[in-house]
C-alpha cells in the first residue's frame, strides 16, 4: 500500500514537472491514411497531434522504401501548409503518390528556429534542404494493392513491322507476364496471347550522382516487353498484359497502324517532365497535367482514327531522381496505353561530364550534369523504339539505344534523331539519316516530318547552343534541303517558336500557308510542361551576339505552353499549336505536298491554296484557247512568277 501510494506521489511529481516545462502530457502521434493504396486512390492524408511549441519550419517527409535512412527522404511539406498547424495538430493531403513496389512510410521533424541545416544538399531554387536531426514520429507503412505484382505504367510503340504493335510494363517482380490481345469486339476467349522478355538496370550501372547514390537510386522494377503480331491495318484491338497468378491489368484499346492509310494524325511536344525533387515532389507541373488532358480529349474526337504521339527529348525530367520515372509513366498511362508513345533522347536522359561523345566544339555543351548520372540507362530499358540504334556509354553500363530511327504512319515518314551523340558526318547516326532519307517512298509518303530535341534554329537566348546548331546546319541541313524535309521538329527551349521554311539561314516563303519549296519549315515545340528557363530576353548588345528580339524568320513564338497537333493528307498537312491555358488553336501552317496524282497527272493531288487553284485555272483555260496569243501567254508568265517565293533579308548578317 505503501509502495503505490509512493508510486503515485512521483507520478504526480513528474506530471507537474512536464506542466511547468511547458511539455505535453503524451507523445506526439503521426499518422497516414489509407493504409492501402489502389490505382483509383487520389491522395494520402497524413495527420498529427500532440506536437509541442509549432513552428514554421517543422516538417513531414515521405521515404520509400521504410528502411532509408533520415536523409534519404523522397520529399516533404513543410506542417505550416495545415490551417491548424500552430495548435501542434493538423493534417495534409498528399496528392496521388507512384507506386514504388515497396511500402511508404511518413515522418515528423522538427527544424529549430536558428538551427542551420547541416545537409549539404539544396533544392532547385539553391536552398538548403533539412537535415533530418530531430525525428519526432513516424506513421505506419502504406502500401499498394498487390505490392507492385500487377502491371503499371503500360505504353505503346511501333514496332520496324507495320503489323506489330509494342507494349512496354513494369511490375515488382521478374515473374512470367504474357499479353493477350484481339480485334475489338471479339471474346477474349478467342484473343492470342504472347511471352513477354524482361530487363532491369542496377545501381551500379549508374555513371554518377544523385542517380548511383542512396538519395536518387529506387529499384526500377521489370520492364517487361511484348509485342502483339499480325494485324490488321487500321483496325481496334483490345489487350490486356499479366499473369493468371498475379492478376492482370485493365483492358486497353488502340488502333493498329496502316501505312496505307490516307491521313497522318500526331501529337507532337518537348519537354514534358514531372515533378522536381524534395519540396516540390509533390507538386506536379500543372501545365503537364494539362498537356496530357487537352490530348486525351483530341484523342477521344478521333474514334477509331489512328494516331500517335511523338515526345521530343527530356522526357522525365527524372535527373538521376529514379522514382519520378515512376511518377512520369502513371502521368502518361492514359494516353500512352492506348496510343503509340515515341520518344527521342535528350540532354535530360543522357548528358554528364565524361560522356564518351565530346567534340572539340563542344566543350561548353556536352560537360554538364543535365542526366543526373543516369547515363541514358533509365531511358534506353523503359522504351524501346524502332531500329537498333546504339552508342557506347564508356562505362559497365551498357549501350545507349533508342537514338535514331524512322517509320511510317499513313502519308507521312517520320524521322528522329540524337542530338546528344555524334550526328556528323561520317557518324554511324549520319549515315542512317542519309540513307533513310534517300530511300523514302515519296509517292506513299509525299512529308518527312524531322524529329530531334536540341534545335537547329531558335531565337532563344541560349547562347552556349549556338555552335551546336551551326555543326547541325553544317552537316544535316544539306540533307534536309537535297530530301525535300517537309517539317523539323524541336525541343530542349521550353516555348513555342515556329519558323519559315528555312535554308542556311534564309527564309523561303513567309506565309502560313504555302506548297513546299524544297527546305523544311523548322518549329521549336518545348512548351509542353517545364517552365523554369529563360527565353528570348532582349539584349542591348545583341549585334554581337545571337538575336534575341523576335527576327523575320520568326513567324510566330509565345512563352505560353502546350502541344502542337499534325493532320496530313495526300496533298496537305497542317501544323497546329494548341494551348494549355484554353485547349484552342493559336497558330497553324498549312504546307502543301508538291507531289502530282498519277491517276489525274494534270491536277494537284487533292486540295491546293485558293490563289493556287485559281491560277491553274486561269493556266489551264489560255492554253486550251490558244489563239489568244502573245498576251494570253503574259498573263501566264506573270501568274506563274507570281507564285515564285521571295527571300527574307536576313537582319542577323
Amino acid at each position: 500500500m505503501i509502495t503505490l501510494m509512493h508510486a503515485k506521489v512521483g507520478f504526480l511529481v513528474l506530471l507537474a514537472g512536464h506542466l511547468a516545462a511547458g511539455e505535453p502530457t503524451s507523445t506526439t502521434t503521426l499518422t497516414a491514411t489509407p493504409a492501402t493504396l489502389t490505382k483509383s486512390t487520389p491522395s494520402v492524408t497524413i495527420r498529427w497531434s500532440n506536437l509541442p511549441s509549432p513552428n514554421p519550419l517543422d516538417y513531414v517527409a515521405v521515404y520509400s522504401p521504410p528502411d532509408s535512412g533520415d536523409l534519404d527522404y523522397l520529399g516533404f511539406l513543410f506542417l505550416n501548409t495545415s490551417a491548424s498547424w500552430a495548435t501542434g495538430a493538423g493534417s495534409l493531403t498528399f496528392p496521388r503518390l507512384p507506386d514504388l513496389r515497396s511500402p511508404y512510410q511518413f515522418r515528423l521533424f522538427r527544424w529549430p528556429p536558428g538551427e542551420r541545416s547541416k545537409n549539404t544538399r539544396v533544392d532547385q531554387d539553391g536552398d538548403p534542404l533539412p537535415d533530418a536531426s530531430h525525428r519526432t514520429a513516424v506513421s505506419g507503412n502504406v502500401s499498394y494493392e498487390g505490392a507492385g505484382a500487377r502491371p503499371a505504367q503500360l505504353h505503346l510503340a511501333f514496332t520496324d513491322e507495320v503489323d506489330q504493335m509494342r507494349v512496354l510494363f513494369v511490375c515488382g517482380d521478374a515473374g512470367s507476364r504474357s499479353v493477350r490481345y484481339g480485334l475489338a469486339g471479339q471474346r477474349e476467349e478467342e484473343w492470342e496471347e504472347v511471352p513477354t522478355e524482361v530487363r532491369t538496370y542496377e545501381q551500379r550501372q549508374m555513371c554518377d550522382y544523385p542517380a548511383n547514390d542512396s538519395v536518387g537510386w529506387r529499384h526500377p522494377g521489370f520492364v517487361f516487353d511484348g509485342v502483339m503480331k499480325g494485324l490488321q491495318p487500321g483496325r481496334k484491338y483490345s489487350y490486356k498484359v499479366g499473369s493468371n497468378s498475379e492478376g492482370w491489368s485493365e483492358t486497353h484499346s488502340f488502333i493498329s497502324r496502316d501505312i496505307e492509310a490516307n491521313e497522318t494524325i500526331a501529337f507532337l511536344f518537348g519537354d514534358l517532365g514531372t515533378y522536381v525533387p524534395y519540396n516540390t515532389f509533390f507538386r506536379t507541373p500543372q501545365e503537364s497535367l494539362l498537356t496530357v488532358k487537352w490530348i486525351l480529349r483530341d484523342l477521344e474526337t478521333l474514334g477509331d482514327r489512328p494516331a500517335f504521339i511523338s515526345h521530343i527529348g527530356d522526357i522525365s525530367y527524372a535527373k538521376g531522381y529514379s522514382w519520378l520515372w515512376d511518377h512520369f509513366f502513371e502521368q502518361i498511362e492514359p494516353v500512352a496505353s492506348n496510343t503509340p508513345y515515341h520518344v527521342c533522347i535528350g540532354n535530360h536522359e543522357y548528358d554528364w561530364p565524361l560522356q564518351p561523345w565530346k567534340p572539340s566544339w563542344a566543350t561548353n555543351i556536352y560537360n554538364g550534369k543535365d542526366g543526373g548520372g543516369e547515363c541514358g540507362v533509365p531511358y534506353s530499358i523503359k522504351f524501346r523504339m524502332p531500329g537498333n540504334s546504339s552508342f557506347p556509354t564508356g562505362t559497365q553500363a551498357p549501350d545507349t539505344q533508342n537514338l535514331y530511327y524512322s517509320f511510317d504512319a499513313g502519308v507521312v515518314h517520320f524521322v528522329y534523331m540524337s542530338t546528344e551523340t555524334d550526328f556528323t558526318r561520317g557518324s554511324d547516326q549520319y549515315k542512317f539519316i542519309k540513307h533513310d532519307l534517300e530511300h523514302v517512298n515519296r509517292s506513299r509518303t509525299p512529308f518527312i516530318v524531322f524529329q530531334g530535341h536540341r534545335p537547329m534554329y531558335t531565337s532563344s537566348n541560349e547562347v552556349k547552343d549556338t555552335v551546336h546548331r551551326e555543326q547541325m546546319i553544317q552537316h544535316l541541313e544539306p540533307l534536309f534541303v537535297k530530301h525535300n524535309v517537309t517539317l523539323a521538329l524541336w525541343g530542349h527551349i521550353h516555348r513555342y517558336e515556329r519558323f519559315c521554311p528555312m535554308k542556311n539561314y534564309q527564309c523561303l516563303n513567309t506565309s502560313s500557308s504555302f506548297v513546299h519549296p524544297g527546305a523544311p519549315a523548322h518549329v521549336v515545340i518545348g512548351m509542353a510542361g517545364q517552365d523554369y528557363q529563360p527565353s528570348w530576353e532582349p539584349r542591348r548588345d545583341h549585334p554581337d551576339v545571337p538575336i534575341f528580339p523576335q527576327p523575320k524568320r520568326s513567324m510566330y513564338r509565345v512563352g505560353e505552353f502546350g502541344y502542337t497537333k499534325i493532320v496530313a493528307t495526300r496533298n496537305k498537312m497542317t501544323l497546329m499549336y494548341i494551348g494549355n491555358h484554353d485547349g484552342q488553336v493559336h497558330d497553324m501552317v498549312e504546307i502543301f505536298s508538291q507531289q502530282v496524282d498519277n491517276s489525274t497527272p494534270d491536277k494537284l493531288v487533292g486540295e491546293v491554296p485558293q490563289n493556287t487553284l485559281f491560277y491553274v485555272v486561269i493556266a489551264s483555260s489560255v492554253m486550251f484557247a490558244l489563239l489568244l496569243g502573245f498576251m494570253a501567254g503574259f498573263a501566264i508568265r506573270r501568274k506563274r512568277d507570281s507564285a515564285r517565293w521571295t527571300p527574307v533579308n536576313n537582319e542577323e548578317t
